[in-house]
């Protein structure tokens, strides 16, 4: 699909002129945008009408730009509570179908995770608010400014009423921060019809690992989510009047949690090593390539020591290979005071983050039969119940493919730096989705820097004041560098990143 040869003489400079000219219309696009609050996590009619109301908009923006653009109705969603709210519907946007062009399709979401004021945010989240070149935002990197990025790369294009070098396709969903729901079920439906003459899909929706250089993501861990629940009745007790005559739930539970990780981070749940990749030469080579300042990275984590001390240790550990995390005790007391409280039930949580090729229904198997022989060594009372909440894979490309070596020519056109080649040790279920589904091969490209603060308060994107480094520039590079017939087209991948006016440096 892709060729090493020289890109066809496109005039790009055009383009990334427009985009210069036009930055502030574009940021002033994404402060609308940001002033939707699209919350998905907060189960609440407020919120769901806010997402319609932002997938309108997207839908609205893309059809002025002459997309053919469908608004799938998702159905609803029902909660435990029994209440039932509105699935806000996916869009399935599409520019172009001329055959001898490759067709590249991009991924995003609209919707954010919760934010207040009151959390800790200087400003407030929903007003696009830009501070020494920073525009802080809910959203603004995770992912309204990314996909601005993307739309913008194509507005340029129409605007100078230049055709686009490849055939376009956009899927914007607004439910990934609760899980994608439904979303699985469409890509199954359309994997077929929309999907059908998709030569790659693009996701822009996590971080660089610097500050400053740019960044391919090849990898992303996944995720086992377990509950490990002791009881011995569903009442509480009074410490003074039982303490000391029967086995308390939340001992058991500690030694249960306890027994899983060492101080040094080793997992102790015998087996679950066993199906890990083994590291390679090349692979150390590209961890040693990577821009990594580890003084920086301790001072921006506010954390005094890591567990290892190299770059390479440090990177390895949070990509290539698995990690436990012990998150919480539900049914204990945690409020302030002093509460002579023994809990009749406790619910322990916690989770492993997996890497190729480890098997989610083999790790099920190995947690659980680890806590069975623990608690049986302790010959307690209460009964223990293992579940397993989540199992989500782990995803990880060849960077060898051709959508890969053409995102590494779109940022070195951009950037004129080859990026970091980074892995995630985060879970992004939708890359599994495409590569398993819809059988399309998928390249992340990062627009945001390490220091954007996804999830968190005071989230930003970089506004860049020059005329290099711009997101927009490297969509339509991407763009460039894929153009030509199906045989020898990535050349248009570059062209994506310089296209939204707001970008990471």
């Amino acid at each position: 699909m892709f060729s090493s040869s020289s890109p066809p003489p496109v005039p790009l400079e055009k383009v990334f002129q427009y985009i210069d000219l036009h930055q502030d219309e574009f940021v002033q696009m994404l402060k609308e945008w940001v002033a939707i609050e699209s919350d998905s996590v907060q189960p609440v009619p407020h919120f769901r009408q806010e997402l319609s109301r932002m997938m309108a908009v997207a839908a609205d923006t893309l059809q002025r730009l002459g997309a053919h653009v469908a608004s799938v109705d998702m159905g609803s969603q029902q909660l435990p509570d029994g209440q039932s709210l509105p699935i806000p519907p996916v869009i399935l946007a599409e520019l172009g179908n001329d055959p001898t062009k490759a067709t590249v399709c991009f991924y995003g979401h609209l919707d954010v995770q919760p934010a207040d004021r009151a959390d800790g945010w200087l400003t407030d989240p929903y007003m696009l608010t830009e501070v020494d070149g920073k525009l802080y935002g809910r959203g603004a990197t995770d992912n309204k400014g990314p996909v601005l990025a993307w739309i913008n790369a194509v507005s340029a294009f129409r605007a100078l009423e230049q055709d686009l070098p490849v055939n376009v396709k956009f899927i914007i969903e607004g439910m990934e921060e609760a899980g994608s729901v439904a979303l699985e079920e469409l890509m199954e439906k359309e994997k077929d019809r929309f999907f059908s003459g998709v030569d790659c899909v693009v996701i822009s929706d996590n971080l660089w690992i610097s500050k400053r250089k740019p960044a391919v993501t090849y990898g992303t861990r996944g995720n086992s989510y377990f509950t490990v629940e002791v009881k011995c009745r569903d009442q509480d007790f009074h410490s003074g009047t039982f303490g000391g005559i029967l086995h308390e739930p939340m001992a058991d539970l500690v030694a249960l949690l306890g027994s899983l990780v060492d101080p040094s981070g080793h997992i102790l749940v015998p087996g679950i090593y066993d199906e890990v990749a083994p590291l390679t030469e090349e692979e150390v080579n590209t961890y040693k390539a990577i821009d990594l300042d580890l003084e920086e990275y301790r001072n921006s984590s506010q954390v005094a020591t890591f567990l290892f001390d190299t770059k390479e240790e440090i990177l390895m550990h949070l990509w290539r290979y698995p990690s436990l995390s012990i998150h919480g005790i539900e049914g204990a007391f945690d409020e302030p005071g002093a509460k002579t409280v023994i809990p009749g039930r406790v619910i322990g949580k916690f989770s492993i983050r997996l890497v190729p090729h480890m098997n989610v229904s083999v790790v099920e198997k190995q947690v659980t039969q680890h806590l069975e022989d623990v608690f049986s060594k302790r010959n307690s009372s209460n009964k223990m119940v293992v579940s397993m909440a989540l199992g989500l894979h782990p995803w990880i490309a060849n960077i060898n493919n051709t959508q890969y070596i053409a995102a590494k020519r779109a940022i070195r056109t951009v950037f004129g730096t080859d990026p970091d080649m980074i892995r995630d040790g985060s879970t992004i279920p939708i890359t599994k989705m495409f590569q398993d589904i819809v059988h399309k091969s998928v390249v992340m490209i990062p627009l945001g820097a390490v220091d954007d603060g996804e999830h968190s308060q005071n989230e930003k994107i970089n506004r860049m004041t020059t005329n290099e480094n711009k997101a927009e520039d490297i969509c339509i590079q991407l763009f460039h560098h894929s153009v030509g017939t199906r045989d020898t087209s990535l050349k248009a991948c570059c062209t994506t990143f310089k296209m939204t006016g707001a970008g990471s440096q």
